[in-house]
């Protein structure tokens, strides 16, 4: 799949997959940053990413990141659409700091992985009754 992208800052690298079984790519911060503690902060990636038709791109944590920084994607996942790929759409990950002080983020330093998924868009048909019987709520498998 070839995907078209915009670097904002040619200095800092384009994402790569790191092995050959990765399925996320690293993104990097395009600046130095500081979010205090219990803070939420945006952070630029620098890099603009036109998502191809039928995908979305994920945006996650780096495994690594909520260990060493105490940084937690503060929405859980980010969901960039299609349609997010304008001049000014630099991809961006918000942070919540939970490590109970101050965290530097350096120019650079990887921070988030992103993946893109295969999607199907319904068409939604509505109904006044489901056919199948209920199953139970949360936690009712055991």
């Amino acid at each position: 799949m070839n995907v078209k992208i915009k670097r904002i800052d040619k200095s800092l690298p384009l994402p790569i997959y790191h092995t050959k079984g990765s399925v996320g790519f690293d993104l990097v911060a395009r600046e130095n940053t500081v979010i205090k503690k219990n803070e939420i902060k945006l952070v630029p990636l620098n890099v603009i990413i036109k998502t191809p038709k039928g995908y979305g791109l994920f945006l996650l944590s780096r495994s690594s990141t909520p260990i060493k920084k105490g940084l937690i994607v503060a929405n859980g996942v980010g969901l960039i659409d299609q349609d997010y790929c304008g001049e000014d759409d630099e991809i961006k990950i918000e942070f919540l700091n939970i490590s109970g002080k101050s965290q530097k983020i350096e120019k650079g330093e990887r921070l988030g992985q992103a993946v893109f998924v295969k999607l199907g868009i319904a068409k939604f048909k509505e109904v006044s009754r489901m056919s199948t019987k209920s199953r139970g709520g949360h936690g009712s498998t055991g």
